[in-house]
């Protein structure tokens, strides 16, 4: 084989706009062929020099990812500066390894190839938006988003049309101004809320008025982004240019709306419910989004554009959209996205800026444009009630860029409206500001804050006749016959009324903005399993006409990505004046009496709930005793219930929750208290004030028993603990317990330490019976203040879970003029029409309504 010592040339030629590089290379340098054996160099053909170069990137991309994460910079921000690093301002100034690893013959081809692989991220980008979000936006969600996009444009535009009248530039920077100006006052959905889930505050009431500002902002933007391509078009050209821009823009839209949207919701209509798509439906969509490239590309418009506006139409969520996000994103963000941003690097000479003209005008007109966003969002905030921090936190939130900025820049750029120097110092200004404002975020902002001092009664300390408030979690239909079942047993009564808060939980798949929305008042079509959703509040809704009169229900929805589900837990319970928060335990376990299942994004969610929440919890652990309904409901034999008592706050807790259940005519209670032996012969030993109620009201309930067991160690402990399992089908134990000879060396080993040690231990495959582990709140700065609060039960009607629309002091009422919580308060929190109510569907500023 004949090596050739050259395998392109490459000169300078005069383009459209500028001079350009052009490429010749042989039509036969593709592959290697292993000309590596015969001394030939393998980096001269082209596909193994692009295997080369995206190796190479990645890996790059990873380490300085590695470095600036812990500054809380974000991926799009360690590919910039890999690409930078690679480029002029980098490795690039040693000729040997320019000429080696991005040859102008290679760039070529591993910018097409990069060029895919971020039209299908744009891809899932548009798969990730809900469209009919934008319906739900609150009127002041609106006049946020626009005062964050109207102010710096207006400066923005100002300063561009002012800078040639009182400084000397030149009319190619004239010229650019305006489009800097419009792309700085951008603050792109997909930016915003990528950076939201980065932070882990997607789901907090700031995070939920960036999401709907954003999605106003984006409207504005592409709004006036047609309107200047309409305008540039008829410029350069012809006068009927910019109108059949327009005009094509328009029809293409139409299209895949009426035509292809169909398409796509019959194809999700055919996958079934937790099921997958088939191989030849995701080359299909494949095929469309390519398709919608190339006739973009073909009308004028880049093509990640037309991908972008087919993954709109994709119906969110699962099966489609999530199961395309799945399949798609993993391989084009994390191998050819890279690749992307890194090329948009290799161009720029940092070091060359000097050299530009009007370069200040330049740089003034970008700042300011940042300015008047900050500014804007900044005012428009704290006008509708937000407070100073959390608006300060919000205007650095819309200020970040991200990748659909950077695409922008690098288009704008390649179609010649901007210089190289204008477009390094966007990037460059785009790293900086992103570069402060993102760990700015995380330390003015804390969604925790606002409830971390705070606490609710617990269940010892309420009044034993007053309402009980409890919370239940769903994270599937599993969990529902047990804690349906559990509140069944906690025998609701009219002196004794239980009100209860169903969250149903799911997983954020598929789309970028979380949801936390009220679904008792009114139907929400959700699009991720809406049959679930439906079957959970039927349940519930059964358990509340069952006991008519005393036990009412309110049902919620939250959809966001586990690392954050604990804040909705949380938001609800102190929102709600929630008593105890009762959670399904990660495990689930078979017929066997093995474990069936694990989740442990859901322990993850425990921990963090028993760490934060304001409130009592109780976490279920279910063998399948409390799912049969047969004994509790209808009786046809006693439900034994066995409280295992060692002293402490939290068997105090568990042994008050015990004791409502008392009195129920298909249950059993039994007390079991634990003492040692020294204990028991100090004489006038003063026994805990619960065990002593406990004695006092079991005389009058019926089928409770009352067992004091003296122990002198460990294995006593461990003796009686296995003595239950005949006789018990429930166990209630405290979480934790100061250490004592009774439980010496049990504590050593410990498997799940949200469970106790005693927990722990009653939760292995040893012992068949289910287990509710409680603990009780610590006291807190701040106590919530729930006496105000009339009984969830008395504003409902009876057993319906709906709102009573008829009372007139009701905090509830629909109707009431002075209600805290009324239809038209300006401020209330749950308001229909209010400022700040934190149960829309998308977001702290949407319509309950």
């Amino acid at each position: 084989m004949v090596q050739r010592s050259v395998s392109a040339t490459a000169g300078l030629v005069q383009g459209r706009h500028r001079q350009e590089l052009f490429i010749c290379q042989f039509s036969d340098m593709t592959n290697s062929k292993g000309c590596i054996w015969s001394g030939g160099d393998p980096l001269s053909f082209s596909l193994p020099l692009v295997l080369a170069q995206l190796i190479f990137i990645f890996f790059v991309t990873r380490i300085i990812f590695g470095l600036i994460r812990p500054l809380k910079q974000s991926m799009v921000s360690a590919q910039l500066i890999a690409g930078i690093f690679l480029g002029q301002s980098g490795l690039g100034r040693f000729r040997s390894y320019a000429a080696t690893m991005f040859r102008p013959g290679g760039k070529l081809v591993l910018q097409t190839v990069a060029d895919i692989g971020f039209l299908f991220h744009v891809f899932v980008l548009g798969i990730q938006i809900d469209p009919t979000m934008i319906r739900r936006v609150g009127r002041n969600a609106v006049l946020i988003g626009a005062s964050s996009f109207a102010l710096p444009f207006a400066v923005g535009g100002i300063a561009s049309l002012a800078l040639p009248v009182f400084s000397d530039i030149d009319d190619a920077t004239e010229h650019f101004l305006p489009f800097i100006a419009v792309i700085n006052s951008a603050s792109f959905f997909p930016v915003v809320t990528t950076l939201l889930s980065d932070l882990k505050i997607l789901n907090s009431e700031i995070g939920r008025i960036a999401t709907l500002a954003s999605l106003v902002n984006d409207v504005c933007i592409y709004a006036a982004s047609i309107l200047f391509t309409a305008v540039d078009a008829s410029a350069s050209d012809s006068k009927w240019n910019g109108a059949l821009s327009v005009a094509w823009i328009g029809a293409f839209v139409i299209v895949v709306v009426f035509a292809l949207r169909p398409l796509l919701k019959h194809v999700a209509r055919n996958i079934p419910v937790r099921g997958s798509m088939k191989e030849s439906q995701f080359l299909m969509i494949a095929a469309l989004a390519l398709i919608c490239g190339f006739v973009a590309q073909t009308i004028g418009q880049p093509a990640a554009v037309g991908t972008f506006i087919l993954g709109i139409v994709v119906p969110e969520g699962p099966p489609l959209g999530s199961s395309l996000v799945y399949k798609i994103d993993y391989f084009c963000t994390g191998l050819l996205l890279p690749a992307k941003f890194a090329i948009s690097g290799l161009s720029m000479n940092i070091f060359s800026l000097g050299k530009g003209k009007s370069l200040l005008g330049v740089e003034a007109v970008i700042l300011l444009g940042y300015l008047g966003k900050f500014t804007g969002t900044l005012v428009a905030a704290v006008f509708f009630g937000v407070s100073f921090r959390d608006a300060t936190s919000l205007a650095l939130i819309m200020c970040c860029k991200g990748i659909v900025e950077a695409s922008y820049y690098i288009g704008l750029k390649d179609s010649g409206i901007i210089s190289n120097e204008a477009y390094a110092l966007l990037l460059i200004t785009m790293l900086v500001i992103t570069g402060i404002a993102r760990p700015l975020i995380c330390y003015l902002y804390e969604p925790s804050r606002r409830y971390s001092g705070c606490r609710t009664k617990s269940i010892q300390h309420l009044d034993p006749n007053a309402e009980l408030r409890v919370q239940v979690c769903i994270h599937s239909e599993d969990n529902v016959p047990s804690i349906v079942n559990l509140l069944e047993a906690t025998n609701a009564s009219r002196r004794r009324p239980i009100a209860v808060f169903v969250l149903n939980l799911m997983e954020l798949k598929g789309s970028a903005a979380a949801v936390l929305v009220p679904t008792h008042k009114r139907k929400v079509k959700l699009k991720s399993l809406p049959s679930r959703t439906e079957h959970i509040s039927n349940a519930f809704n059964i358990l509340a006409q069952r006991n008519r009169g005393f036990t009412a229900v309110q049902h919620f929805t939250s959809i966001v990505p586990y690392a954050t589900m604990h804040d909705d837990i949380c938001t609800i319970a102190v929102d709600k004046g929630v008593n105890i928060v009762i959670l399904p335990f990660h495990k689930q376990w078979a017929i066997a009496g093995t474990v069936g299942a694990n989740f442990p994004a859901i322990r993850m969610v425990n921990q963090q709930v028993l760490h934060k929440v304001p409130c009592s919890v109780g976490i279920l652990v279910d063998r399948g005793q409390l799912a049969d309904n047969t004994q509790i409901l209808f009786g046809h034999s006693l439900f034994r219930v066995t409280m295992l008592y060692l002293g402490g706050p939290n068997d105090n807790e568990a042994l008050a929750y015990c004791c409502r259940m008392l009195g129920h005519p298909h249950i059993s209670v039994n007390l079991v208290w634990l003492r040692h032996s020294s204990d028991v012969n100090i004489e006038k030993k003063m026994e805990p004030s619960m065990i002593h109620w406990f004695k006092a009201h079991s005389k009058v309930a019926g089928r409770v028993s009352f067992k004091e067991q003296v122990v002198h160690d460990a294995v006593g402990t461990t003796q009686v603990l296995r003595s239950l399992d005949d006789c018990c089908d429930l166990c209630i134990v405290g979480r934790d317990h100061e250490q004592s000879e009774l439980t010496l060396g049990i504590n050593e080993w410990i498997e799940c330490p949200e469970l106790g040690f005693i927990g722990d231990m009653l939760a292995t495959s040893d012992y068949s019976f289910s287990l509710l582990v409680v603990q009780q709140i610590p006291p807190g700065t701040e106590l919530i203040n729930v006496e105000s609060l009339k009984p969830v039960a008395g504003s409902f009607l009876s057993g319906s879970g709906i709102y009573s629309q008829q009372s007139a002091t009701s905090k509830y009422s629909q109707q009431s003029a002075t209600s805290k919580y009324s239809q038209h308060s300006a401020t209330g929190k749950y308001s229909q029409h209010s400022a700040s109510g934190k149960y829309s569907q998308h977001s702290g500023f949407g319509s309950l309504g």
